[in-house]
């Protein structure tokens, strides 16, 4: 993630994905960035001086109610793409305020 921009992070990350935030280790916070954790889910982001965003490779969030999230994300403004179901599941595209992309999906009852 680009420095100072922690803030934005986590209004995405906690705000609207709901991943609390955890503090980083006192010898890596003085680095900037964010932690998030949820469980198994663990999100760290490093402040990179020759930042680019991940346009390809991403992460895929298995979520709860796919729509109201995607609904919740739009309302903020942030960018998001439906794209074509894989077998058994739902799934969109998001970007974080980074640019990052994070893929979203939902299993299929």
């Amino acid at each position: 993630m680009p420095a100072g921009r922690e803030p934005e992070a986590r209004a995405f990350y906690e705000g609207l994905l709901g991943i609390a935030e955890v503090p980083k280790p006192p010898h890596l916070a003085a680095r900037g960035g964010c932690w998030f954790e949820d469980g198994a889910l663990k999100v760290h982001l490093g402040v990179d001086a020759d930042f680019r965003p991940a346009r390809k490779a991403h992460p895929a969030l298995e979520v709860e109610d796919l729509p109201a999230l995607l609904a919740s994300l739009r309302a903020a403004g942030v960018p998001v793409v439906d794209d074509e179901p894989l077998e058994g599941f739902d799934r969109a595209y998001a970007d974080d305020p980074f640019g990052n992309r994070i893929e979203l999906l939902e299993p299929r009852p």
